[in-house]
């Protein structure tokens, strides 16, 4: 195209001396179809357009770290006029997004399509837009588009890590009560009914009730006495630490043939706690206990215990988005929730801190016949300062399951061979905690 640019200036630029210095005819052909060429051109550009078209869409809207994600790309040349290219620039703010093409040669009424996959490195929300089509002449004298702003948002969630075991709560209290608090699931124990709402299932409705009242009532039901699974995330601020690392640009072969590559977390701590959760979150619920979560960012985010797929969803979006902004403590966390916990529930705490105050929360859940478990990051791979191990060190020494976590550990593995070195009378009272009444 710069080469036609120079074409239309030698054209002006011959005809407009040839005129001044000799005035033959010749001249003012040259002159004259400089100046068609140009004029044509922006007309062209302009009427071609108006006629440009482009839709994107997604099957899925959430996807996890280190998936790759697929765009369906759909460009149309509405007008009747060739386009001899249209260059599409996605403006979307993900790492390493592609879908942007330059085609060429669109004829008028033609259609283009195309398939574009992002390699997803970061979790978070992400408008898939906006994207600026634009085209122009052949000569590369004017150039014009527009910019459509995005329609959708991509929810990228944590990289979840498959946990083959885990110290697992053994199932139903011994003459466990009845917990009063609603539950979304169907258990032996009725509360009563309420009105039908949209997303209630056939199978909750009450039909003698609904026929009485002459609306649809479904069945309430509360909470088996089951122990639940809680998962502390440590988010307070002044804890967390990330090593800076360079992220070179993957290869175009990743993009076009789909070879996905070997993900690992960046050296930060919070990115490790997060995946940590999340994996962990998805292990309990596949084996359908009652998971809950707490942490303590900007805001302070409670999701009670439930065992639904829903209660995954809810609880990997939320973790999505967690940043290190807080400035309450794990164990202010700890002493603010763990009250509302059914005894002998095994409470899951992550953190990288080196405070001894991580002390005061275990043993805050022992006095209330509570299972704590540690995963403790060692923050000084991660850039900070040494003291992992001396806590350590106090948390075996009251006998509490410990899994310490280096920057570039393998979670797959470091998660499922949790053990601990208890006898099996500890065994049994870490358990239940009841025993040692």
């Amino acid at each position: 195209m710069k080469s036609g640019r120079i074409f239309i200036a030698l054209l002006l630029l011959a005809g407009t001396v040839g005129v001044l210095v000799t005035g033959v005819d010749i001249y003012w052909r040259f002159l004259y179809l400089g100046g068609l060429l140009a004029i044509g051109s922006g007309i062209w550009t302009q009427w071609v357009a108006r006629g440009l078209r482009l839709t994107r869409n997604a099957r899925i809207l959430r996807a996890n770290v280190g998936d790759f994600f697929e765009e369906h790309f759909e460009v149309v040349n509405g007008s009747r006029a060739l386009a001899p290219w249209i260059e599409i620039f996605n403006q979307s703010s993900i790492p390493y997004a592609s879908g942007s093409r330059l085609l060429t040669f669109v004829l008028g009424r033609q259609k283009r399509t195309y398939l574009a996959r992002t390699w997803l490195t970061r979790r978070g929300a992400f408008p898939l837009g906006p994207t600026r089509i634009s085209t122009g002449d052949l000569f590369g004298l004017f150039r014009s588009g527009r910019e459509i702003a995005a329609t959708q948002t991509l929810i990228v969630l944590p990289m979840l890590f498959e946990i083959k075991s885990f110290p697992l709560p053994p199932g139903l209290l011994p003459g466990g009560q009845v917990i009063r608090r609603k539950s979304p699931d169907i258990t032996p124990h009725a509360a009563g009914v309420r009105e039908y709402a949209p997303g209630d299932a056939m199978k909750r409705i009450h039909w003698p009730t609904s026929i009485r009242r002459n609306q649809l009532m479904v069945k309430e039901f509360e909470q088996d006495p089951q122990a639940e699974v809680w998962l502390y995330l440590d988010s307070q601020q002044d804890v967390h630490l990330e090593k800076t690392r360079r992220l070179d640009q993957e290869p175009i072969e990743i993009n076009l043939f789909g070879r996905r590559p070997d993900f690992q977390l960046p050296p930060s701590s919070l990115e490790y706690a997060v995946s940590i959760a999340a994996s962990l979150a998805h292990y309990f619920i596949a084996q359908r206990r009652a998971v809950g979560y707490a942490s303590a960012g900007q805001t302070f985010t409670v999701h009670h215990a439930e065992r639904s797929e829903r209660q995954e969803a809810r609880i990997l979006e939320t973790l999505a988005f967690v940043e290190a902004n807080g400035s309450l403590s794990i164990a202010a966390l700890v002493a603010a929730q763990a009250s509302q916990l059914p005894q002998g529930s095994t409470a899951i705490l992550i953190t990288p801190t080196v405070r001894p105050e991580l002390l005061l929360a275990v043993d805050d859940l022992k006095r209330r016949y509570l299972r704590p478990v540690v995963i403790l990051l060692d923050i000084q791979t991660f850039g900070g300062i040494r003291g992992t191990e001396k806590l350590a060190r106090s948390l075996r020494e009251r006998r509490v399951p410990l899994c310490v976590i280096a920057c570039d550990t393998d979670l797959k593995q470091a998660l499922s061979t949790l053990t601990t070195d208890f006898t099996p009378q500890e065994f049994r009272t870490w358990q239940n905690p009841m025993l040692s009444l």
